[in-house]
């Protein structure tokens, strides 16, 4: 078993030098039974709202004016998943390592470097955004 070093002379990883290796021992420091969540981010505080107003012309036509406002109180929400430079949401799921800024991603993930699990150096806020919407039924 070789250790990896970082720049700062740190073990960071093990690399298995027997290929029918099942198990590694682990040194001192690491955190190799860790469970769930050892890394978490800053939780999600979102508040949403819409709200519309229909209007009937006659009985066959109808108008609808309405606002949607996602995150309404523009609380800052780092969120690891979403791809910011592709313009995506709080919802998506798209992996964060094969985005445009992909570099600073996996410097999030790298232990020894300064935005290691640092979500607000790496992610978008996804800050408040505002919808109007106009339908008109017939």
């Amino acid at each position: 078993m070789t250790p990896l070093l970082n720049s700062g002379g740190e073990t960071v990883a093990y690399l298995a030098t027997n290929p029918n290796a099942r198990y590694i021992v682990a040194g001192p420091g690491a955190l190799a039974t860790v469970g769930r969540n050892t890394l978490a981010t800053e939780p999600t505080n979102d508040f949403s709202l819409g709200t519309y107003k229909d209007i009937g012309i006659t009985e066959r036509f109808r108008f609808r004016f309405g606002a949607q406002f996602a995150n309404l109180l523009n609380h800052p929400q780092y969120i690891p998943g979403s791809n910011p430079g592709q313009g995506l949401g709080v919802n998506d799921v798209t992996s964060f390592v094969t985005g445009p800024n992909s570099s600073s991603y996996l410097n999030y993930l790298t232990p020894g470097n300064a935005i290691f699990n640092n979500p607000k150096g790496v992610f978008a806020s996804n800050a408040r955004s505002i919808a109007l919407v106009a339908k008109f039924t017939f």
